[in-house]
């Protein structure tokens, strides 16, 4: 069974390789997809369209730019893994569990302990809570082989 899997959130940290890894070592047929993870081209996807007045309008501009790559491909996987690290708020990890829920799009929430309470709503609506990329990969193992 093929798996198309979106690896949402935090960039900081090499979260998705562990998974990646992880997945290929048990011999999963996963296809992985992810935001642009370079921060400083991220935050430039629409500047060929323009120079801004100021950084709002800027942000603004790239954050619709970023948002064609994020829907389609939160919309063509199977699963979305939604990380949410400690050192930053994460704010468009939130909006992509939002835009999962609202798809009715399964999605798994990966965060320590220490943020459970900001991150109930989202919890709520996820479909397993994992607080090791180790247990990402044992929930892909279970929904691909059982």
């Amino acid at each position: 069974m093929s798996f198309y899997v979106y690896l949402s959130g935090e960039i900081h940290t090499d979260w998705r390789d562990e998974i990646q890894r992880g997945a290929e070592a048990a011999g999963l047929d996963i296809v992985f997809t992810a935001p642009v993870t370079d921060h400083d081209a991220s935050d430039a996807a629409g500047d060929h369209l323009g120079e801004q007045s100021n950084q709002f309008w800027r942000d603004h501009q790239s954050s619709k730019v970023n948002a064609i790559r994020t829907r389609t491909l939160i919309e063509q996987s199977d699963l979305v893994v939604v990380r949410f690290g400690d050192k930053y708020k994460q704010w468009n990890a939130a909006f992509d569990a939002g835009y999962c829920s609202a798809l009715a799009k399964p999605y798994i929430t990966l965060h320590s302990e220490d943020i459970v309470h900001p991150l109930k709503e989202v919890d709520a609506g996820a479909q397993a809570w994992c607080t090791t990329t180790e247990q990402v990969v044992e929930t892909l193992k279970y929904v691909l082989k059982a």
